[in-house]
């Protein structure tokens, strides 16, 4: 589990760089290292939930949080995380789920801020956005956030940082209420300690994440951290789909 450990503290690091959790490459290198897929979605967003919940505090007590905004999102979020969580889903469908989404990823990250339009978005349009990626967040073990910044950012929704910290909170919760949904799907005890039993990953994101957060509160997403991270998506993207 070392190896896998030192992916996951890496991917914890680039990803908490950029606002998120890394809940989608968690859930993609879980899988391809043979773990059984009913343990994967809790497993990634506990993961998650690790990393995030630093950067939301930091974000939160710099004053980059912008409450009244992000508030709604998650709120419509939260629920369909939640019943996300409950769905029972097959290996052969989450893969390919997981697969397409880390393949979207790859492309959002790599969609820069400063190359943004004027908003020509409705805000009402975001909340059935948001309720989406809420549900995907809780079927596959992600946090939805890696999807909802670039659509913030293409909008001009907010600056950089505060699109981060929004993606970091929007994370935070949709990974608590997946994850609550994914525990009592299965047997609650048994699937805790499962995810105990793999401490070494969590200990490697909550190392690699309070680095990233770091670089994140001080100076924002970087293009060069968003391409890493694209780069390292998209790898594990094609080779979940295409098996090489």
């Amino acid at each position: 589990m070392t190896g896998l450990a030192a992916l996951f503290g890496l991917t914890a690091l680039l990803y908490a760089a950029v606002g998120f959790g890394g809940g989608s490459t968690y859930t993609a290198l879980l899988l391809l290292g043979g773990v059984a897929v009913g343990l994967v979605p809790a497993i990634s967003l506990a993961c998650n939930i690790i990393v995030v919940s630093g950067g939301t505090i930091r974000f939160a007590r710099s004053g980059a949080m912008p409450w009244a905004k992000a508030l709604p999102l998650v709120a419509v979020a939260a629920p369909l995380a939640f019943l996300g969580g409950l769905t029972p889903v097959k290996q052969g469908v989450l893969v390919v789920l997981l697969g397409l989404s880390l393949l979207a990823s790859a492309v959002a990250l790599l969609i820069q801020p400063q190359k943004a339009k004027p908003e020509q978005l409705s805000p009402r349009l975001l909340l059935p956005i948001a309720a989406a990626l809420g549900f995907l967040a809780g079927v596959v073990g992600i946090g939805g956030g890696i999807f909802l910044a670039p659509i913030l950012h293409l909008i001009r929704w907010a600056e950089a940082r505060t699109v981060a910290a929004t993606a970091s909170f929007f994370i935070l919760v949709n990974s608590l209420f997946g994850l609550t949904g994914q525990l009592l799907k299965g047997k609650g005890s048994e699937m805790i300690g499962a995810v105990a039993s793999h401490w070494p990953l969590l200990v490697a994101v909550l190392i690699g994440g309070a680095i990233g957060t770091q670089l994140a509160v001080k100076s924002g997403p970087a293009a060069l951290i968003r391409r890493l991270t694209a780069v390292l998506v998209g790898v594990v993207a094609i080779r979940l789909l295409f098996g090489f």
